[in-house]
């Protein structure tokens, strides 16, 4: 699997009073996880994935899926049989199965899983990489904004226990309006800027949307987006309409050289862009 979910262990280990990690290795065979009943487990895949969800599971009431930034917050309201959950590589389109289950007493622990074979070859060539100050470049050998879009989005969802530590970020003061208009001029959402984390001249921003359509769900395409974004990853893949549980979700907009403030595009060309295309 190209690419798949390979991490660093050291990242999964939390600064202060730590919780246990169990270490799952993904070898082409279904993973079986079961789920406590009303208690968040976490899955770090460290891949930006899209989640597809049997029937069964695919009532808010029965589970809550959640992914950011490479990490799945999986909650059950209540107990179910083993249900097959496809998980899919956004970036590559491998696909990853995870074999859910949920009952009352099953482990809360965070999983991280790890692809064997590209674990395998970065174990080889450690000692070459120790030898030339390896440490280091593993310690950054995820890129800044993958690092920088799931501590953003931990900041926002997850326990504080929970949170990486992430060395140099900071929160900055966004800059913006109470709501972005021209963000998804073609959609009727609303969006709202939450928070901003800034990391070696990357900065990320929280948008949260709000789909404002009582009659209408739309899939979340990151072509609408009007600006001047390296990468955006949606925490849900579509909006649901107006009044039911899954109408809200959260973007997380990545910038380089300056804050959203500066990447979204003036209200008059907008306007001149939508003139040009009616």
């Amino acid at each position: 699997m190209k690419r798949l979910i390979l991490t660093c262990l050291a990242s999964a280990v939390l600064a202060g009073d730590a919780l246990a990690v169990e270490i799952m290795h993904w070898e082409r065979r279904p993973l079986e996880i079961p789920l406590p009943v009303d208690e968040e487990r976490i899955v770090t895949l460290d891949r930006n994935v899209r989640v597809g969800l049997p029937p069964a599971l695919a009532n808010p009431e029965v589970l809550r899926v959640q992914s950011a930034g490479g990490v799945l917050y999986l909650k059950a309201f209540e107990a179910f049989e083993t249900q097959r959950v496809r998980v899919q590589d956004v970036e590559s389109g491998d696909v990853l199965l995870l074999d859910l289950s949920a009952r009352e007493g099953a482990s809360s622990e965070e999983i991280l899983v790890v692809d064997s074979r590209e674990a395998q070859a970065s174990e080889a060539s450690r000692p070459a990489a120790q030898a030339s100050g390896g440490e280091a470049q593993q310690a950054t050998a995820t890129p800044v904004p993958v690092r920088l879009t799931r501590h953003a989005a931990q900041s926002l969802y997850a326990p504080q226990r929970t949170i990486e530590p992430l060395r140099g970020v900071s929160r900055v003061p966004m800059r913006l309006p109470e709501s972005l208009s021209t963000l998804l001029p073609s959609l009727p959402v609303t969006a709202t800027p939450l928070g901003a984390w800034r990391l070696d001249g990357w900065t990320v921003t929280a948008v949260k949307l709000e789909n404002n359509d009582r009659r209408r769900a739309f899939e979340l395409d990151p072509r609408w987006l009007q600006g001047d974004f390296y990468s955006a990853t949606f925490m849900h893949p579509y909006l649901a309409p107006r009044g039911s549980v899954e109408d809200t979700t959260t973007v997380f907009l990545v910038t380089r050289r300056g804050g959203l403030d500066r990447a979204l595009i003036p209200l008059e060309e907008t306007d001149k862009a939508e003139e040009g295309t009616s």
